[in-house]
């Protein structure tokens, strides 16, 4: 039985690292501080330049919520005909309403727009109120898969619901679970039916300069200097253990 091993990269280098490990895809992002917004077209393009691996980009216009104005519609719309000018082979993105049900007639507008490129519903199914009910909408907007921690902070803690999620979508919409999971705890999802994961893999990267003496991200939770990049070792570790059970 295949899997795939899908690597949130939060940088083209990180992309190129999980190619290097043995990843079969990649979902490029920006800002993980912000649990990932748009990357830049520069790194898309060079991105796609050195992969031959599954290149999927995530369309989100900043971090906080997943209600969008209309101007953030619209540069959601302008960023999903980008990618695919730029040759990319997926699309990861998603809307809901205030009271975070999915906004089921800007979502079908952002599938429509990306096709034929697959599109995947990221983890603001999360925060959706049911998730079996926002799974059946899914389903019929014709989305392809979606992103999916079973609702808890860590989609390793919640293989029963996603084993659930799995069997309910009876192959009509992919789940990928994925926040949280590592070289650690991936075992717990190796029986929910599941074929793709989603993990970042990595490692914080220790900068040569000198430590700033300001606090330039306006807060000491986040690193100044230092910053995460998907590391080879980790994934190594994962691919492993999928070869293992799927190989």
């Amino acid at each position: 039985m295949n899997y795939i091993l899908e690597i949130c990269s939060n940088s083209t280098q990180s992309a190129v690292n999980a190619q290097e490990a043995g990843a079969k895809r990649v979902e490029l992002c920006d800002n993980l501080w912000e649990s990932g917004t748009t990357p830049s077209f520069g790194s898309i393009r060079q991105a796609r330049a050195l992969l031959n691996i599954g290149l999927f980009v995530l369309i989100r216009p900043r971090g906080g919520d997943f209600v969008y104005s209309d101007l953030e519609f619209e540069i959601i719309k302008e960023d999903i005909i980008a990618c695919k000018e730029l040759g990319v082979d997926g699309i990861v993105s998603g809307i809901l309403n205030p009271d975070n049900t999915i906004d089921v007639a800007r979502t079908k507008t952002l599938i429509e727009l990306a096709h034929p490129l697959p599109f995947t519903f990221h983890r603001a199914f999360d925060v959706t109120p049911d998730l079996s009910q926002s799974l059946d909408t899914l389903i019929s907007l014709g989305a392809n898969r979606v992103l999916t921690s079973g609702g808890l902070d860590n989609a390793a803690d919640a293989g029963e619901i996603i084993a659930k999620l799995h069997q309910q979508a009876a192959g009509r919409i992919g789940i990928l679970p994925g926040g949280g999971i590592d070289e650690e705890n991936i075992a717990k999802l190796l029986e929910t039916g599941c074929t793709e994961f989603h993990l970042t893999g990595n490692a914080l990267c220790q900068s040569p300069a000198p430590a700033n003496a300001l606090l330039l991200n306006g807060t000491a939770d986040i690193p100044e200097n230092d910053y995460l990049q998907s590391s080879v070792a980790k994934i190594q570790k994962v691919v492993q253990q999928l070869d293992a059970r799927f190989g």
